[in-house]
């Protein structure tokens, strides 16, 4: 065998000369595929008649053989495809800021916006501003680094975070831990979960516009003293609250929006995407949207 065989045969190539298929043209057979309806040998004209010249013959693909080893490794290395950017629907790059967020009660939003995490932690604790205190078990105050660099924002508890006191747990939290694992990310690391609603709404029915505007400042509070470099919303309710808008969720997601120059990425609810499982190729591109801003906010601060 050639050093060229060698070569071709190292990178996964068969020769071109023994797949007479390849040198064929577009309308030849080949030596495997007998000519049909031929005529037979004795029966044929002692006259031909005028053959046309036969049209050229296909020029077989030409193959490059690297002859340096660097060259043929760098051949051979699979070539990764690059993952599909993340697309919106076409809405609008939202800018927004938490004022709206801390004017549900002038007096009461200021003590709030005064108050220090282990006050505010407090604060969420013994809420009666609303309602759900009367039917709650315990308000759900959040979870993770009050330092964190990821900030998850979903709705409200529901019936097992209720029940234990930390929001996204049960089957929708174990996806999110997945989502999470997936960009490198962790819970209670690099991350804090908290919810727009501090206690569940009862039968899981969605917040209504006074529940929100109770809690709103809560969530303003834990924003201003984490910090994070980037929130991720997920789910109508919290993206509509923290964007202040009414836009909907398709139109919002693959885009970068801010809240108080905070970047903002929008996603579905982990919840919806185990009743919506075509929808996880989606959520796929919202995550790598997390992550290549993250990676890229860590990148300007070195």
């Amino acid at each position: 065998m050639s050093r060229r065989d060698l070569v071709l045969e190292e990178l996964g190539l068969t020769p071109l000369w023994v797949r007479p298929e390849l040198l064929a043209g577009p309308d030849e057979p080949t030596a495997a595929e007998p000519v049909a309806n031929a005529p037979p040998a004795e029966q044929a004209s002692p006259v031909s008649p005028p053959v046309e010249a036969p049209a050229p013959r296909r020029q077989p693909p030409r193959i490059v053989v690297p002859h340096a080893p660097a060259e043929r490794a760098a051949a051979a290395r699979p070539v990764v495809a690059a993952p599909p950017p993340a697309r919106g629907n076409g809405g609008p790059n939202v800018r927004a800021t938490l004022a709206p967020l801390a004017d549900a009660d002038s007096t009461r939003a200021r003590e709030i916006a005064a108050l220090d995490w282990q006050s505010l932690q407090a604060a969420v604790t013994g809420c009666t501003a609303c309602g759900l205190c009367k039917t709650r078990t315990q308000a759900v105050f959040g979870v993770g680094n009050p330092q964190a660099e990821l900030l998850v924002v979903g709705e409200a508890p529901g019936a097992e975070e209720d029940r234990q006191g930390e929001p996204f747990v049960g089957a929708a939290g174990k996806l999110l831990d997945n989502m999470l694992a997936a960009i490198g990310e962790k819970r209670g690391e690099r991350v804090f979960i908290a919810n727009v609603l501090k206690c569940r709404p009862p039968g899981n029915r969605n917040p209504q516009p006074d529940e929100v505007l109770q809690c709103a400042p809560y969530l303003a509070r834990q924003i201003e003293l984490i910090r994070p470099r980037l929130i991720f919303a997920v789910g109508r309710f919290a993206i509509q609250t923290l964007l202040q808008t009414d836009a909907p969720v398709g139109a919002l997601r693959g885009k970068l929006h801010q809240v108080n120059d905070i970047p903002v990425v929008v996603g579905y609810h982990p919840a919806y995407l185990l009743r919506n499982l075509p929808d996880k190729a989606r959520a796929w591109r919202d995550l790598l949207l997390v992550q290549q801003r993250l990676r890229e906010l860590a990148a300007t601060e070195r």
